[in-house]
């Protein structure tokens, strides 16, 4: 029996986003037997740009039912069945943390179409759900919409039932389940800092997680690139560090990855802060941003790993201060911006709003995501119920972090100090800590910030 699932959510990450609809259809392997679908309140705001791409907007689902109140209709439904989702590693993530919230540990087998695809019908352009639908010809009238991508996905897997009837032949080849075991079974389900080692015991690769078991696990089983399973094939020792929470976890990787520069990190596709936000003044006097590559000799205000996370900051930037999103590169118009059609803009795009009145606004959001020279300690979460950990910037440098017994933490800011790793400061550092303060400050009660 399988349980075809489908979630629409507030963002990308389940540690800090919400579930705004989840759709689940019931397949006994011949045909669909049940359905549920529901708009969910998330109790946050949903991003402008989430709204334009699901048409989920707030007043939709302000009346809309809570996660607890369908919680026990999701746990009976999938009770006992596989979960199926095209990425469903994404959907079932979101579905573990919504439950973990309600502090239950919830379980299910998965299984994902798009390994499942890649495995059964071989050497398409694309994988991704509307790609690959549309090569089929299967019929999607409600794409982004959970009811819609669910359905899509049933039609998918009884495409791929047709194929080959016997998920048996589905397993994909992988590290044996006792190697699984052996290499993972002493990992802690908590966040810290990972390493992999080859059978020479050389470094090879670095990571990070707020579950360390989990990700690991997840590294054994990726089968979707060569480099990965090369990666996967190499491990034969796995170690770890605690750190307490995310924060420390990703400045610990991001020191220990500069100081080994281990192989798979240094081959990975990914670099770091290849795009920067850029300001200049256009010829009306308006100041305008802009996220671009990276441009020589030139500082920029901020810097991101990819486009994609330098537009949702300026999305960000654009919904909190009232930004004009034509003047933020985000709306290509001769006219007004999105936004000032539905009144959250001024009008800076048609000339309403002053040059003066706008720039100042831009220069506070622009004031509120950076260090500035403050000097501040970060008091987190430790590696137990007896420590807090610490993240110390002076006059806007990274310093380093420690941990610190929780009696000393409050008395007296010389503990605070003593109790410091000294660490590079750099700007990849200052990257995590903005974007940590950006998603965190002020809102999570696991961290608390005393100023020097």
């Amino acid at each position: 029996m399988y349980a075809i699932l489908d979630v629409e959510t507030t963002g990308l990450s389940p540690a800090g986003e919400k579930i705004t609809e989840i759709a689940i259809v019931i397949h006994n392997g011949s045909e669909v037997i049940d359905t549920f679908e529901t708009l969910i309140n998330p109790e946050k705001k949903i991003p402008y740009r989430i709204i334009q791409m699901t048409g989920i907007t707030n007043q939709m689902v302000a009346g809309a039912p809570k996660f607890y109140e369908v919680a026990k209709k999701i746990v009976e439904m999938t009770e006992g069945k596989t979960l199926v989702g095209h990425n469903v590693r994404f959907d079932y993530s979101f579905l573990r943390h919504e439950f973990m919230v309600l502090g239950f540990d919830f379980k299910r087998e998965t299984l994902d179409t798009v390994k499942l695809s890649r495995k059964l019908i071989p050497g398409r352009r694309s994988y991704s759900l509307g790609k690959l639908c549309k090569d089929l010809g299967i019929n999607n009238h409600a794409r982004h919409r959970a009811a819609g991508d669910a359905l899509a996905t049933t039609r998918l897997l009884e495409l791929l039932l047709n194929i080959d009837p016997n998920p048996e032949n589905w397993k994909t080849n992988g590290v044996k389940s006792g190697q699984n075991r052996s290499l993972t079974e002493h990992l802690p389900k908590e966040p810290g800092v990972y390493y992999f080692y080859n059978r020479e015991r050389e470094l090879i690769y670095v990571g990070k997680s707020i579950n360390i078991h989990d990700r690991v696990l997840s590294h054994l089983n990726n089968n979707l690139h060569k480099r990965t399973v090369e990666m996967k094939e190499a491990i034969a020792e796995v170690d770890y560090e605690l750190t307490g929470n995310e924060l420390v976890a990703l400045l610990l990787e991001s020191a220990e990855i500069k100081k080994h520069q281990p192989l798979y990190n240094r081959t990975q596709r990914r670099t770091f802060f290849n795009y920067g936000l850029y300001a200049f003044t256009d010829d009306n006097g308006y100041l305008n941003l802009k996220v671009t590559r990276i441009i020589d000799h030139i500082t920029p205000l901020y810097t991101y790993s990819s486009m994609q996370e330098g537009k949702e900051h300026l999305f960000n930037l654009t919904e909190k201060f009232g930004l004009c999103q034509k003047l933020c590169g985000l709306y290509d118009t001769h006219g007004s911006c999105f936004q000032y059609q539905i009144g959250q803009c001024e009008g800076a795009c048609i000339g309403e709003e002053s040059p003066e009145d706008y720039n100042d606004k831009v220069n506070e959001a622009l004031e509120k995501y950076h260090f500035g020279d403050d000097s501040f300690f970060i008091i987190g979460k430790g590696r137990n119920d007896d420590e807090k950990a610490v993240v110390k910037i002076e006059r806007g440098k990274y310093c380093g972090f420690g941990f610190i017994d929780t009696l000393f933490a409050d008395n007296n800011a010389s503990f605070l100090h003593e109790c410091i790793r000294p660490q590079q400061d750099n700007r990849e550092v200052r990257q995590i800590i903005n974007f940590w303060l950006k998603k965190n400050g002020g809102k999570n009660p696991s961290y608390g910030i005393i100023k020097l």
